[in-house]
């Protein structure tokens, strides 16, 4: 079993960053690739990072291309989420998730992954 525990969430203003961590615990932390979601109010979960289990292959939606970074540390058994040039809309609960199978193509599905944290609150203010 896989236990992952995010932290580094928190208040921030509009322009600011934030950086997530997501501590794993359990199974071998390489042989799985890992993404971060976000749920907000209302919302359904959205993809938001994913990277493979080497590190060496990412993946964002547009919506955060060019201002989040995923990373990882093997060694650490952590992955991160640096967050630039935070937006209000980026409000919401961030969730990391680890996904033992498949490829980059189920990367941005939710039901595609295997384990879940339960997640840290991020707020931007305007």
């Amino acid at each position: 079993q896989v236990q992952l525990v995010e932290s580094g969430g928190g208040l921030v203003q509009a322009g600011g960053s934030l950086r997530l961590s997501c501590a794993a615990s359990g199974r071998t932390f390489s042989s799985y690739a890992m993404g971060w979601f976000r749920q907000a109010p209302g919302k359904e979960r959205e993809f938001v990072a994913a990277i493979s289990r080497s590190g060496i292959i990412t993946y964002y939606p547009d919506s955060v291309k060019g201002r989040f970074t995923i990373s990882r540390d093997n060694a650490k058994n952590t992955v991160y989420l640096q967050m630039n040039s935070l937006k209000p809309e980026d409000t919401a609960v961030y969730h990391c998730a680890g996904i033992l199978s498949g490829g980059s193509s189920y990367w941005t599905h939710p039901q595609n992954y295997d384990y879940w944290g339960q997640g840290t609150q991020v707020t931007v203010s305007s």
